[in-house]
């Protein structure tokens, strides 16, 4: 049978499956209250949503590619809780209202709607929302059809946006459940992302059901449900309005302090989310990104309880009954050595490890893709630097690897189709000093791999010297010409070279086909030697 015929069979089994799920799989809900929708939120010269796809530092126009952004403020009530690893999370204090907003983007068309959601807790690390899940793999959204939810999850962002447009964002709430004379709300709150930021009066615990609640609504047949698709056909009810086209998985995505949240996420609430759900998750999977132990390795669950206490085992990801696929950067790794797992394709504990060679944590995408530098001054925010001492922010394309991931997780999760294995960057420890082996240009040994070190012209550094985060945003020393030569000692021979690398990369499912393409064209039109 070909793979397209096993791919046709596969499908009809998940729909079959689907179809007979438990109502509380169908709805995404079961136990798991939807929030309330308002909007979309209407779009003039003057107000728009923060980090809009055409209003970002390299705008995009979604309709190019078919898509479509809207903008929703939901409402609900969340619980605080209170965690203990390796327990699940307890409720601390219950039912305490919440105003957030998501940003939607997705498919014009139904029949192009591959069924999936990337929904993404958006990185306040800056003090304003980042998408970077959207920067560093909505190529390989937009080539399925799948759609993505941005969610702002924290009190520092809703400053930024108030200031942005307080007319569009004066509802927003963070309220903090504990009146400022309630003994049990802590004078000295905690952050993940600033301390000194925090405030008794707001609650960054509340993002946790807010999460829940967001993916259980993507999940539901609700009419506000903003991936729904309605048909235009006769509904079983006898009514003209149709049917609710849902989302079929959905998939959690968190990159750097918000991979951080995930950990907690997934430890603390996932738990909770498959017993309240008749044993259902809400989330199908999750990318763990560039976050794990020493780095961002989790934040405190609310703003009273400080993260796990030295001394404490890092958190690790166990059995959790969906797929993971746990990312790493050059910049990070060796902070996060001691949650290195084995991978493992047992039904109950999918999980995939790996460290991506060459790239940076910080990356020009990430200010790319998000809030135009003009807006961000509107937000009251410095604009992160693109430049550190050694020169510009690292231009290795970490979305090479995010394609293939995400890719790779949406076949785990449909078809049992397990992603490749690949070795951790190989280290060497002196004394109580570890760190990476290089090879003869200074690159790093293992990895994801790619041609920018298998066919090299460059070393790359995973670290910088400089103002914001160019500790971790890395930088390269071009080959100078003479070993260019040496190495290639025709253009042709370069070319190939990649070529080469590329198709071996591409067969492994390392980068995806497109990507490759890319790779081989950007060879072919540098200028080496």
């Amino acid at each position: 049978m070909t793979w397209s015929g096993c791919r046709s069979v596969a499908g009809i089994v998940v729909f079959i499956a689907l179809a007979v799920a438990s109502p509380a799989a169908a709805s995404g809900g079961g136990g798991t209250p939807l929030p309330h929708v308002t909007g979309p939120l209407a779009v003039t010269a003057t107000s728009y949503p923060f980090g809009a796809a055409d209003h970002t530092l390299v705008p995009e126009d979604l309709s190019k590619v078919g898509y479509v952004e809207d903008e929703y403020l939901v409402s609900g009530k969340a619980n605080v809780y209170s965690w203990t690893p390796p327990a699940a999370a307890t409720v601390r204090t219950p039912n305490a209202p919440y105003t957030t907003r998501i940003l939607v983007r997705r498919p014009a068309k139904a029949s192009r709607f591959s069924g999936n959601v990337v929904v993404e807790m958006l990185n306040p690390s800056n003090r304003f929302d980042l998408n970077i899940g959207w920067a560093m793999a909505h190529r390989q959204m937009v080539r399925n059809g799948d759609a993505w939810v941005g969610i702002t999850d924290k009190p520092i962002d809703v400053v930024a946006l108030k200031k942005f447009d307080l007319a569009r964002y004066g509802s927003l709430s963070f309220a903090n459940p504990l009146a400022l004379d309630d003994p049990t709300n802590c004078p000295n709150p905690v952050s993940s992302v600033d301390s000194t930021t925090a405030s008794r009066a707001t609650e960054d615990g509340l993002a946790w059901d807010i999460y829940s609640q967001v993916g259980a609504l993507l999940r539901s047949r609700d009419s506000d449900n903003p991936v729904g698709y309605r048909s235009h056909r006769h509904d079983w009810r006898g009514g003209h309005g149709g049917h609710q086209v849902a989302a079929k998985h959905l998939y959690g995505f968190g990159y750097s302090q918000t991979g951080g949240y995930l950990y907690d996420y997934i430890n603390a609430i996932h738990p909770l989310d498959v017993a309240r759900n008749g044993g259902h998750p809400i989330y199908d999977g999750y990318i763990v990104a560039v976050a794990g132990a020493g780095f961002v390795g989790s934040v405190p669950i609310n703003q009273c309880e400080a993260i796990p206490k030295p001394g404490q085992p890092p958190l690790q990801f166990s059995n959790v009954g969906v797929p993971i696929i746990h990312v790493m950067s050059q910049s990070d790794y060796l902070r996060a050595l001691s949650v290195r797992r084995p991978d493992s394709d047992a039904p109950a504990d999918r999980y995939r490890h790996y460290e991506m060679a060459g790239a940076a944590h910080a990356t020009p995408d990430e200010l790319n893709f998000s809030a135009a530098p003009a807006d961000i001054i509107k937000a009251g925010v410095a604009v992160p630097p693109m430049n550190c001492n050694e020169g510009p922010r690292s231009r290795f394309p970490s979305r090479i690897f995010f394609d293939a991931v995400l890719r790779n997780l949406d076949q785990w999760v449909r078809y049992g189709i397990s992603p490749p294995h690949a070795d951790p960057i190989a280290t060497q420890t002196t004394g109580t000093t570890t760190t990476g082996v290089v090879d003869q240009f200074g690159n790093v040994v293992g990895g994801l791999r790619s041609p920018y070190l298998d066919v090299p012209t460059s070393t790359w550094f995973g670290t910088s010297t400089g103002a914001s985060f160019c500790a971790i945003a890395g930088h390269e020393v071009p080959f100078d010409a003479a070993r260019l030569q040496q190495l290639y000692p025709s253009h042709g021979a370069y070319v190939r070279a990649v070529a080469k690398d590329t198709a071996r990369l591409v067969a492994g499912r390392y980068i995806t086909g497109y990507d490759g393409l890319d790779l081989i064209r950007e060879a072919a039109q540098a200028n080496i030697p």
